[in-house]
């Protein structure tokens, strides 16, 4: 029994899947699988060693709650275990109940047919040391220590038990396993745990006392749930690319001749709805106005303001002057006087193009740049 409970004990360690649990967070997880029993030798009376208990494969459940430190977890634990006797062999008589419900006593032997189970219900406490990068695969160790209320309930036929009692003892148990996430909050997890409680004391049905101990071998599968853990550093915002510095368009090449032409417009630039920033589509054709205005001597300039239909007529008049102002500063910002700009608000009487009431139309939103006198009407 002691070189099977090694050797799965190895395969766990090697053949499991890893995993991970959270830092500085509470988890909450369940278990369960597949346990073997060591022979329970129980002193019976005075004799040692008198009676022995083979069990069949079992089963072992649980469930815990912790907190994880980082490297370091303290969990509580609840268990419960259950396996089948197999067989009971006595160096002393074994008591029985007979056809007619008397007690009798068997001699010593084997009893390959003696049927019934022993179970523990254990709440622990456990220390955990995990080892590996916290975002993967993880190894981890531990054992834990409470109290464990055993019960076995034997009999040699099936009118009555000559064993039905528990008692609650000390008990102490070693881990060894891995663990591996599922997803950020959930991970899964394959262990072998070495179970041991000592010393518990049952009574018969004659009043003889045994005492024995239990000692069991499970490999577990598990899912663990973590909650809350610290806030994931925000990724770093990177600074904002600064607009290029404007650079005024190139002096004109001199003319072979000196005849100069004067370009008065109209540069027609348009804006989006209900705005009057000027786009980068607007600039280009504004740079290209400023440029023919150096042909121009110290023409005046006139800036007519126009909306589309889609608002009231009261507010679309002020919308145009906005217009018309913004390209005021930027014709004033790149070498036009402000004293030779004169602007002009007719909202939305001069359509472009004709449209009927509350109709939105790009080419209706615009400010019309003209060149001399009179320009702008």
């Amino acid at each position: 029994m002691r070189k099977l409970a090694v050797t799965l004990a190895l395969a766990t360690t090697a053949l499991s899947t890893p995993a991970l649990a959270r830092d500085d967070s509470w988890y909450v997880g369940v278990e369960g699988g597949a346990m073997l029993v060591e022979d329970i030798s129980f002193d019976i009376g005075a004799a040692k060693d008198a009676g022995t208990v083979d069990h069949r494969a079992g089963w072992d459940v649980g469930g815990t709650i912790g907190y994880d430190f980082g490297g370091f977890r303290l969990e509580a634990e609840v268990g419960y275990r259950q396996a089948f006797v197999n067989g009971y062999r006595s160096t002393v008589t074994t008591p029985f109940v007979n056809s007619n419900n008397l007690i009798q006593n068997a001699p010593a032997g084997n009893y390959d047919y003696a049927g019934g189970k022993t179970s523990a219900l254990s709440f622990m406490v456990n220390a955990m040391l995990d080892f590996g990068e916290d975002d993967g695969i993880q190894g981890f160790v531990g054992g834990g220590a409470g109290v464990a209320r055993v019960s076995s309930e034997i009999g040699l036929n099936t009118r009555r038990d000559f064993l039905d009692d528990s008692d609650t003892v000390f008990a102490w148990q070693a881990i060894a396993g891995v663990r591996a996430p599922l997803s950020d909050s959930v991970d899964i997890s394959l262990k072998y745990r070495f179970f041991n409680a000592d010393n518990f004391n049952l009574v018969d049905v004659t009043g003889r006392n045994y005492e024995g101990r239990l000692r069991t071998h499970s490999i577990m599968g598990g899912l663990t749930f973590n909650f809350g853990g610290p806030e994931p550093e925000p990724e770093p915002v990177p600074a904002p690319t600064p607009a290029p510095a404007w650079t005024p368009p190139p002096e004109p090449a001199p003319q072979p001749t000196p005849t100069v032409v004067c370009t008065p417009g109209p540069y027609i630039v348009f804006f989006d709805w209900d705005k009057s920033d000027i786009t980068p589509e607007a600039a280009g054709i504004l740079d290209n106005a400023i440029s023919n205005y150096q042909s121009c001597g110290n023409a005046s300039v006139m800036l007519a303001g126009h909306a589309d239909r889609s608002g009231a007529a009261s507010y679309n008049v002020g919308l145009s002057q906005r217009r018309a102002d913004s390209v005021k500063a930027y014709l004033s910002s790149r070498g036009i006087p402000n004293g030779v700009i004169g602007t002009e608000a007719f909202g939305e009487s001069q359509p472009r193009v004709a449209t009927a009431d509350g109709v939105r139309e790009l080419q209706n939103r615009r400010v019309e740049v003209t060149y001399g006198p009179g320009s702008g009407n």
